[in-house]
């Protein structure tokens, strides 16, 4: 017969503390919201990549936005860039991403995380199919320029739109 576990209580301070409360109700409420892993992608790219909108800044209240990020057949990825007001997080989920974390590209295999803050330099490529997640935080409006960079394949934007597309993403290139 097994014994029950045991716990310790432990009493003090954290060492930082929980964020204000954001929900003040005294029972929870039934707002969960489940993706099907059978939905299709909202983006499809022409290089064969794909962009699946598991959590928009919409949907959390602006705390995050996560996506599932599949690469096509070829190598593809953005160069390195930063962001001022979004930190991103990479968690490769199948095949290898090179990951760039501001020194150099670095192999990155199921299971391999990279964060990077606010005005860190970074990006990512990869090919054959493989798959990772990308969150952002704050939750920002990523889905306008996940679609926008599918549709400018069939319809190039100039340099002077480009860089106005860039900056009203919050993308900088050094």
């Amino acid at each position: 017969m097994r014994s029950a576990p045991t716990f310790v209580l432990v009493t003090g301070p954290l060492h930082r503390p929980y964020p204000p409360d954001r929900f003040r109700g005294t029972v929870g409420e039934v707002s969960a919201r489940i993706r099907p892993s059978d939905t299709e992608p909202e983006v499809r790219f022409g290089n064969g990549a794909t962009s699946e909108y598991l959590a928009t800044g919409d949907q959390t209240g602006g705390t995050f936005g996560l996506y599932r990020w599949t690469v096509g057949p070829d190598l593809s990825g953005p160069e390195p860039h930063f962001h001022r007001s979004i930190n991103e997080s990479f968690y490769v989920l199948s095949g290898e991403v090179e990951l760039f974390d501001g020194v150099g590209w670095k192999a990155g295999r199921p299971g391999d995380f990279m964060f990077v803050p606010e005005g860190g330099l970074h990006g990512f490529r990869g090919s054959d199919f493989a798959s990772m997640l990308i969150l952002f935080a704050p939750g920002a409006p990523r889905e306008d320029y996940f679609e926008t960079l599918a549709a400018i394949a069939e319809n190039p934007m100039t340099d002077e739109e480009r860089t106005e597309f860039m900056l009203r993403h919050d993308t900088y290139w050094p």
